[in-house]
């Protein structure tokens, strides 16, 4: 038994013009208007020129570039990090399943292929509710008052392939593509921001470790100051609210040596979560200083924000997108497919396979919804909706990246001068105590001068340590804006729907 479809030259002929057109739009960049130069320029850097408007092409963040501060420490730290931190380890999950997203989408540019196999047992005339003979099972059905009863065998194969007439297949493609670019750029993105939140935890624990030695020395100064005055109030040449102000001094470093330690611990418990540890099994030794910042260049080219991973995933967002809306267009096209499909029926399994069980059925067929109620109207202005999203998106990243590095140039430049004024309040602190100190002993100031020269020279030297911890706080931010790094990688990386990840 045989089956054949009859075949329209029409049909072929009209589905070889359509097959060149597409829904899809060329896709462009969204527009941003980006200044010449940025606000917090230097002046050489504005007449070099270099400030161009950066162009999202690439997202390149060099390897190891906590380095420019020279800590080997934080070198360790960061290496235990690139296995650990559960931040990293969700982008690339995601990332994974992007990828396995465009496998799955790429899977419709091609034929499916299945094969079916059965046996089927029926019963066809008789009269309704009466008795019917037992069939015994075989191929052939026996008969009785109660119809006939059969048994009929299948084997076959069939394929069905949908033709991309409209981009509807190709679209879907380069949509997941897009989005597994951008999913890749965000896994460079949590990997960026892990590294400089576990560069900042890490200065903000040895600034705590530089308060908790400051505070113990100065409470050692502070003892041998109690012990004199103590001395003097023995001696009757000192009060006895002498005494009461030198103990109450001390008492109160005391209690901001607590807190300093508290705020160590604390950063020390931060810094185990940012390595995927728990607090218990991690422990940082004190004692190291702060590191010098690097240096900022004077001059910061604008090609920098190229290299940021978060600018260039939203770029790639607004191409998944577009190419969205084409997909959402192709629904009002018909849908052509070619299907295939070839076996062996019949009534008995033992000879199944013989040429007189063969058929075969071979065609294309369209189809096109007629009538939805809207609902492909409305999709189609879902996916210009949701590329006008991604485009604003996009926007509103190139306007914060360009905040933040206006936001830490000026940070960086005025703590830089601030730190050394600090410097210079440490010293005009210490030699002022140092002079209150000797008229205290030849007893021509009171106590009470002493206090306030040594409240003044802790506070002077605390306000330094926070100054440069600032300062780290702030060039660090900088790096993580620019990417890393303060020149320019190398050329441009694979973009475009081909470059899956990178």
């Amino acid at each position: 038994m045989q089956s054949k479809t009859l075949h329209s030259p029409a049909i072929w002929l009209a589905a070889a013009l359509l097959a060149g057109c597409s829904t899809q739009s060329a896709y462009q960049r969204p527009a941003l208007e980006v200044p010449a130069q940025f606000k917090e320029a230097t002046p050489e850097a504005a007449e070099a020129g270099i400030w161009r408007p950066a162009d999202p092409s690439r997202a390149q963040v060099p390897d190891n570039w906590w380095e420019l501060f020279g800590d080997e420490q934080l070198n360790r730290l960061q290496q235990q990090a690139a296995t650990g931190n559960q931040s990293i380890a969700q982008a690339a999950a995601r990332l994974r399943a992007a990828q396995a997203a465009v496998a799955s989408s790429q899977a419709g540019l091609f034929p499916t292929l299945g094969s079916t196999a059965g046996a089927t047992r029926s019963r066809s005339g008789g009269a309704s509710g009466a008795s019917g003979a037992s069939g015994t099972g075989g191929n052939t059905g026996s008969s009785g008052s109660s119809g006939n009863i059969s048994t009929n065998y299948s084997l076959g194969l069939n394929a069905s392939w949908e033709l991309d007439l409209w981009g509807r297949v190709s679209g879907t493609v380069s949509a997941s593509q897009a989005s597994a670019q951008a999913s890749s750029d965000d896994l460079a993105a949590a990997r960026l921001s892990a590294q400089a939140s576990i560069t900042q935890t890490y200065f903000s624990l040895r600034a705590a470790d530089a308060s908790v030695r400051l505070l113990q020395e100065t409470l050692q100064s502070y003892e041998q100051s109690l012990k004199l005055t103590n001395n003097r109030y023995r001696a009757g040449v000192a009060s006895s609210a002498d005494v009461a102000q030198a103990e109450a001094q001390y008492k109160s470093t005391q209690a901001q040596l607590i807190e300093a330690q508290t705020s160590r611990a604390q950063l020390e418990h931060a810094l185990a979560a940012l390595l995927g540890l728990p607090p218990a099994a991690f422990s940082l030794e004190a004692g190291a200083e702060l590191p010098p910042p690097p240096e900022v260049p004077a001059m910061l080219s604008s090609q920098l924000l190229e290299q940021r991973p978060d600018i260039a995933a939203a770029e790639r967002r607004v191409a998944a997108a577009n190419a969205q809306v084409g997909v959402a267009r192709a629904a009002f096209f018909p849908a052509l497919t070619l299907s295939a499909t070839a076996g062996y029926r019949g009534a008995s399994l033992s000879n199944l396979v013989s040429a007189p069980n063969l058929f075969w059925s071979l065609g294309p067929s369209l189809a096109l919804a007629l009538f939805d109620g809207g609902a492909r109207t409305a999709a189609v202005e879902s996916a210009r909706a949701s590329l006008d999203l991604a485009a604003a998106t996009y926007r509103q990243t190139v306007l914060t990246a360009l905040q933040e590095v206006e936001d830490n140039l000026v940070t960086a430049s005025a703590l830089a001068r601030e730190q050394q004024v600090q410097i210079e309040a440490v010293a005009a602190a210490q030699k002022a105590l140092d002079v209150v100190n000797n008229q205290y002993r030849a007893g021509t100031v009171a106590y009470l001068n002493v206090l306030s020269a040594q409240t003044t020279v802790l506070s002077a030297r605390r306000s330094l340590i926070d100054v440069r911890n600032r300062r780290l706080a702030a060039v660090n931010t900088l790096l993580k804006n620019v990417a890393g790094h303060w020149e320019p990688l190398g050329p441009a990386s694979v973009q475009g729907p081909q470059a899956v990840a990178r």
